[in-house]
């Protein structure tokens, strides 16, 4: 039997060619949709708690400044302060992106991370895309590596993401192959993330990839001054598989073919403000209301059948509390019929107590399906069935999610979606300038004053 390569080395090497290798137009391209997508997810949570809770509570170590922009204080502040709050805002409301095979949300913890970096060295656009895709790529394989019994009990954005930071900003920092394998080294001992932090009440999943990105900022900043990590963590009989996974990690399989496709170009972006594991049934109660034409009122039963995660994490008919609510089949079902959509509005404070979700929501019913149980994680399925008061049955059969990379979100629907999560948050005219930014400017964004900064700064 052929001795397994060292995947952390293979990795390493990999990611930290992208100092220097020629990034094709089109993947360069999708970096540029991700940041889109990050900075609407962020910029919508950046005013929300627990991101505010946070640089309140360590306002007192940011006050002698640097070089990174925190986009929750609007402050100039050091590396891993801007990776740690922007990483946590862009978690927040849900509506950050996806890589469906590794169950992972890439973006929070990577982009922030890459550009704290990028900005604390006063760099340009083409680094801070470089540093995303290589933390992508090395990241979203390690999810698949250890996928699907990691997520039994992991958040693997809180795991998984902090090899994606760590990746990201040893290619800011300019790191040659071995000491990026080192930042991975280190980094993998920090990694963490349960989910019973989001089966229930409180705030602490948004930290998951705050802290990913601290963790994997500080491993890569260590490494860039020589500090050494243990090269076998990654597989070895007491690694990072071994302890989060059934197994020390299907490695060929995701280190099959690096790079065909680079996991950056393969990305799901959100089209609900929810978790994404509600989605396939969302778009099927969308889609046989609008074919049908019936009303909420109309609506005798809705039965969602899901694979493992959609029953386990997401069949909250009790639900009450805003994160709760993102996590509900029921609430964001009996939404959707009720608006026509799971977007902000869906978790205000009014519609968490709306008396007529609450007496829609026990209509629906989740269930283990066992044909979408067995396409997952690379279909994300629902088989939803509704019943009507005049006698019919609606059936669907939702093989895939709008947003998925075979039914994408086109630019034009990511640039609606930017201004959509980010007027309110900065003004109207400030997010249009922002997103030009974003698509077109070499230049790296700086600070973006939230309108909630401004009556801060006024009472301070």
């Amino acid at each position: 039997m052929p001795v397994m390569k060292n995947p952390l080395l293979i990795l390493a090497d990999h990611a930290a060619s992208w100092r220097s290798r020629a990034v094709d137009a089109e993947v360069a391209h999708h970096a540029r949709r991700a940041l889109v997508d990050w900075f609407a997810a962020l910029l919508a949570g950046a005013s929300r708690a627990p991101a505010t809770l946070m640089s309140a509570a360590l306002e007192d170590e940011t006050r002698g400044g640097g070089g990174a922009v925190c986009y929750v204080s609007g402050r100039q502040v050091p590396l891993r302060h801007a990776a740690l709050l922007n990483g946590t805002a862009s978690h927040t409301v849900e509506f950050d992106d996806i890589y469906r095979y590794a169950v992972y949300h890439p973006g929070c913890p990577t982009i922030a991370a890459a550009l704290a970096a990028a900005q604390s060295r006063g760099a340009d656009m083409d680094l801070l895309l470089r540093a995303m895709i290589a933390g992508y790529e090395v990241s979203c394989r390690i999810g698949v590596a250890v996928q699907p019994s990691h997520y039994d009990f992991w958040h693997t954005t809180g795991t998984v993401g902090t090899f994606g930071a760590a990746a990201a900003v040893a290619v800011a920092l300019n790191c040659d192959a071995e000491r990026t394998a080192h930042a991975i080294a280190t980094c993998a001992t920090m990694a963490s993330g349960l989910q019973q932090a989001f089966r229930g009440e409180g705030m602490s999943k948004p930290l998951h990839p705050g802290h990913a990105a601290e963790a994997g900022a500080m491993a890569a900043m260590a490494a860039a001054r020589g500090m050494t990590g243990a090269l076998d963590v990654l597989h070895g009989p007491a690694g990072f598989a071994a302890a989060t996974s059934e197994d020390t990690g299907k490695w060929e399989k995701s280190l099959a073919n690096i790079g065909k496709p680079y996991a950056i170009t393969d990305m799901t972006f959100k089209n609900h403000g929810c978790c994404g594991h509600i989605f396939a049934a969302l778009d099927a109660v969308r889609d046989l209301q609008r074919e049908a034409g019936f009303s909420a009122g109309d609506v005798l039963g809705v039965h969602v059948g899901g694979y493992k995660a959609t029953k386990d994490v997401c069949d909250r008919p009790t639900a009450a509390t805003e994160q709760d609510c993102r996590f509900s089949t029921q609430f964001t079902v009996a939404t959707m019929l009720l608006y026509g959509g799971v977007r902000l509005a869906a978790f205000e404070p009014e519609r968490l107590t709306d008396p007529a979700i609450r007496a829609l929501m026990p209509k629906v019913t989740v269930a283990l399906d066992p044909e979408c149980a067995a396409a997952f994680p690379s279909k994300r399925s629902a088989k939803v069935e509704i019943k009507l008061r005049d006698g019919r049955v609606l059936n669907r059969h939702q093989h895939t999610r709008k947003g998925d990379p075979d039914a994408p979100l086109s630019d034009a629907d990511l640039s609606d979606k930017f201004l959509e999560l980010t007027a309110d948050a900065i003004g109207a005219q400030e997010a249009k300038a922002l997103l030009e930014a974003l698509w077109k400017s070499n230049a790296l964004p700086g600070i973006v004053k939230l309108r909630s900064q401004t009556a801060l700064r006024a009472a301070e």
